[in-house]
């Protein structure tokens, strides 16, 4: 089964992985294109290519940050990323993907990920070292962010899987 993490957002990631343990993740960027709106230049998701990323797969559970607005962010910054945050959420709905929404919190305590800027990389590549490649940029938070939500949810089936 491949099991989908989802860090959303325009520099988020989608990461897909088997649900084994031994299982490494296949990190694709959020796609994006650019739009001009009002003469100035605003990126956002592309609805359909994230569609076809989605499609392309048969994606047995996915896990999504479960994000929310922050204190003093411009109201269109948040249209904006609820938009994206929503295509995300529709396209896997339209699939008939089981959704587990986590916490950043959640997660990241879970996993023991530092709060420092670089934590997400730095633990992703503790627990994931044959991946470290696919996160070696400072601006590739996101695919390691991805990444860890993928593991914590492979490791939320397997819990569930001892309780029964």
């Amino acid at each position: 089964m491949i099991l989908l993490g989802v860090d959303p957002g325009l520099l988020g990631a989608l990461a897909f992985m088997e649900a084994g343990p031994s299982s490494l993740p296949r990190i694709l960027d959020m796609p994006t294109l650019e739009l001009s709106r009002s003469g100035r230049a605003r990126r956002e998701i592309d609805a359909h290519v994230l569609a076809d990323h989605l499609s392309a797969q048969t994606i047995g559970h996915a896990f999504i940050e479960q994000v929310g607005p922050r204190p003093g962010e411009a109201v269109s910054a948040v249209f904006s990323f609820a938009k994206g945050y929503g295509y995300v959420i529709a396209a896997l709905v339209t699939l008939g993907t089981p959704i587990t929404f986590v916490s950043p919190r959640k997660w990241k305590k879970d996993l023991g990920v530092p709060a420092s800027k670089d934590g997400a990389r730095a633990r992703a590549s503790q627990l994931l070292p044959g991946a470290a490649h696919q996160w070696q940029r400072v601006k590739d938070d996101g695919r390691a962010e991805a990444a860890l939500i993928c593991l914590w949810g492979q490791q939320y089936l397997a819990n569930i899987a001892r309780a029964a």
